[in-house]
């Protein structure tokens, strides 16, 4: 059985709740995100104990997937319209840096002969305290981790000299290079 899945999720009081049919809305301070789960599963909100709880039909294995897989699903959306997502960057190597032009867009300088400017999504929001750090934050979990992945896309870091643009704290296996065999 799935213990994630069973397990309620509890609604601040912050937050709006409306199922309807197989689609729940969940409105807050930092938004409103949507999701249309299975029909397989069903969901129930409970106003007065402030809870939601997911529940599937029978305990076949595909089934039994979508039981956790929905109630994180959820639970993610009530986490991001309550206290949002929030993924950094940073921006390593001489030269390369990051700047903000026009509303959430960002520019990189990153060793090609010409800058490369990305626009963000709707809902996610990009901040450049400096040079070589990128904040990227949002209410759909989903939306900033795939927007993130696209500006480390532009430049992943390298394995000989690091550079790159890598996650904070992301550890960057290094090689020794040529010069080590002699």
């Amino acid at each position: 059985m799935s213990r994630i899945g069973r397990q309620p999720i509890p609604v601040p009081d912050a937050v709006k709740i409306n199922l309807a049919g197989s689609t729940i809305e969940v409105e807050g301070p930092k938004g409103k995100l949507s999701f249309t789960f299975r029909e397989e599963m069903s969901v129930r909100h409970d106003a007065d104990a402030r809870q939601i709880t997911v529940e599937r039909p029978n305990d076949e294995r595909p089934v039994k997937a979508l039981h956790g897989l929905t109630r994180t699903l959820i639970a993610n959306m009530i986490k991001g319209v309550t206290e949002g997502y929030t993924k950094r960057l940073e921006v390593v190597g001489v030269g390369y840096q990051a700047q903000l032009k026009g509303p959430n867009t960002v520019n990189l300088v990153v060793g090609y002969a010409n800058q490369i400017q990305m626009q963000a999504p709707e809902g996610v929001t990009v901040t450049v305290p400096d040079a070589t750090h990128i904040q990227i934050a949002g209410a759909d979990k989903q939306a900033v981790g795939e927007f993130a992945a696209r500006v480390r896309r532009v430049r992943p870091p390298e394995p000989y000299k690091g550079k790159g643009i890598r996650y904070e704290g992301e550890q960057v296996r290094r090689k020794a290079g040529k010069a080590f065999g002699k």
